[in-house]
Parts: structure tokens; C-alpha cells; sequence
């Protein structure tokens, strides 16, 4: 789930050196057009193809009105233009949807477990999800590195100007760029609907974990994104589980319950500490 947030939010924060806020709400937006797509045709695909769609065409959308313009602004300007367009895309899709969550069902072949090894069940959705991050991470590994589009984002990374002056055609890369990354939103959103609640602001939250990734990761890399992803889930899901049965052994069972959460949560942001002490640019920071 956050390698697929972090990966849209790397490309477009390290390669167009651009704060976007508003990931976030793409990532709200995906989830409620897969929603009501799948309530509409009664099929999950169906759902989940018409979020890619509409939210890279929102994007690009996005990217050639308004964001284009701030690419020559400083990083405040960016921040208090796509925060604008947090409270915008909120009050939008309470305009459209109302304030009650919508329903996003799992597909009926993937509700149940699987069997990994004898006695060992893991639920097969939660595979799927897995399998497609992966599948994201070799696609966009293979994209950037050994694609002449790839080659255009590294050099536009590393260089707008020259770039432009050999011949690259910025605007449309640019445009295309955060398209593919309102893509990634939508699949987040799509393929976490159905286990966690489809909302307005679901997006504000997760947001700040995506950031809290790219930052480790180093901004700009995907093999960073997946690290940090990976580091970060462990971190934080592991410190959920033991911490509180950790804490019974010294506090009564009341605060141990309420301690131990709080806790797991404070310790993404040291991980992130911990990391920006020894590796300023992130464990893998992206070179042109």
C-alpha cells in the first residue's frame, strides 16, 4: 500500500521537483470512482479500470491548468496552492458523494484465505495487493532505466533546461509523469477500498506516511520507495503488535492498551530520525 502511494509521490516530488499535497485527495478520488464503478457494473475490474482512467485523466488535467504553473514557484507557493486543492477536492467529493463512506466489496474469488504452507493461512486479497506492488516495482524499474521515456525523466531530472534545449519534449513528459502518478493513486485507492473505509480526508493521513517513505527511501528513486515502504510497514505494524504486550509486562493493562499505539506511531517518525542522522539524501538517493 505505501510503496504505491511513495512511488507516485517520488516521481513527481524528485523528478519535477514538485510538492504535491494533493496526492493524497488523487488517492480519495481513485477510491470513490472504483466504488461507484463497482456499484454500478457489479464487477471489482470494471471499478478498478475506470479509477486508472478517470484519475490520470484528473491528473493530467490537474498538471496542465494549474500545477504547470507553479513548477517555477518556490516550494511554499507549491505547498499552499496544492493544500488548497486538498480542501477543494474534499468539499468536491462531498458534493458528489455525500458524507456517508461507500461500500467497496473484495471480489468473491479472493474473500477467502490461502494456504502458504501447511497451517499457515494468509488472506488471498492481501496477496493480490502484494503481487501488484511488486509488479508495479519491476514495471517502473524497467521503465525508467531501460526505456527512452525513462531516460527523458532522468535527464529532465537532472537537467530541465538542457533537456529541453537537446530536443526533449518537457511539457507533455511532465504532464505524462504525474499522470502515471495519479495512476499509481488510483490503485492504491482502488485496491485498498475494500479494507479500509472509502471516505472523505482518507487521504491526509496516508499522505504523510507516503512522505515519511520518500524520505527514507531517498527522493526521486523507486528502489527507494520500495525500501522505505517496506521498512516502514515493518516498523510500524511489528511495534503495534509487540509493543503493547511489552508494556502489560511494566503498566497495568489499560495504559499498556493506550500507551502502545501511540507509541508504534512515534516510531516511524525516529526510524525516519534515525535514518536522516546517517543518510541525509535518504538510504538510496536518486543521481542523475
Amino acid at each position: 500500500m505505501l510503496f504505491l502511494l511513495a512511488a507516485g509521490l517520488t516521481l513527481v516530488f524528485g523528478i519535477m521537483d514538485m510538492i504535491n499535497l494533493a496526492h493524497g485527495s488523487l488517492y480519495m478520488v481513485g477510491a470513490y470512482l472504483a466504488a461507484s464503478a463497482a456499484q454500478a457494473s457489479g464487477s471489482f475490474t470494471v471499478g478498478v479500470l475506470a479509477s486508472l482512467a478517470g484519475t490520470a485523466v484528473l491528473g493530467m488535467g490537474l498538471e496542465v491548468t494549474l500545477l504547470r504553473r507553479l513548477y517555477e514557484r518556490d516550494h511554499l507557493s507549491q505547498v499552499l496552492a496544492t493544500f488548497a486543492l486538498i480542501l477543494m477536492a474534499n468539499e468536491g467529493v462531498r458534493m458528489v458523494w455525500g458524507e456517508q463512506p461507500l461500500m467497496l466489496n473484495t471480489p468473491a474469488a479472493l474473500s477467502g484465505p490461502v494456504e502458504l504452507l501447511p497451517g499457515l493461512f494468509y488472506p488471498a486479497y492481501r496477496l493480490l495487493i502484494i503481487g501488484v506492488g511488486l509488479a508495479v516495482a519491476g514495471l517502473l524499474f524497467v521503465l525508467v532505466t531501460r526505456t527512452r521515456i525513462g531516460m527523458w525523466v532522468r535527464a529532465g531530472a537532472s537537467n530541465r533546461a538542457m533537456a529541453l534545449a537537446m530536443g526533449v519534449p518537457i511539457g507533455r513528459l511532465f504532464t505524462g509523469v504525474f499522470g502515471f502518478g495519479a495512476l499509481l493513486c488510483a490503485l492504491a485507492g482502488s485496491l485498498l477500498g475494500p479494507l479500509l473505509a472509502v471516505q472523505v480526508g482518507m487521504g491526509e493521513s496516508i499522505l504523510i506516511l507516503a512522505f515519511v517513505v520518500i524520505v527514507i527511501g531517498g527522493i526521486g528513486s523507486i528502489r527507494g520507495a520500495l525500501v522505505g515502504a517496506l521498512l516502514v510497514g515493518v516498523v510500524d505494524t511489528a511495534s503495534r503488535t509487540l509493543l503493547p504486550a511489552l508494556l502489560r509486562q511494566v503498566l497495568a493493562p489499560e495504559a499498556a492498551s493506550s500507551v502502545g499505539p501511540a507509541l508504534a506511531g512515534l516510531l516511524t517518525y525516529v526510524l525516519m530520525a534515525a535514518v536522516l542522522f546517517f543518510k541525509p539524501q535518504g538510504l538510496f538517493p536518486a543521481r542523475g
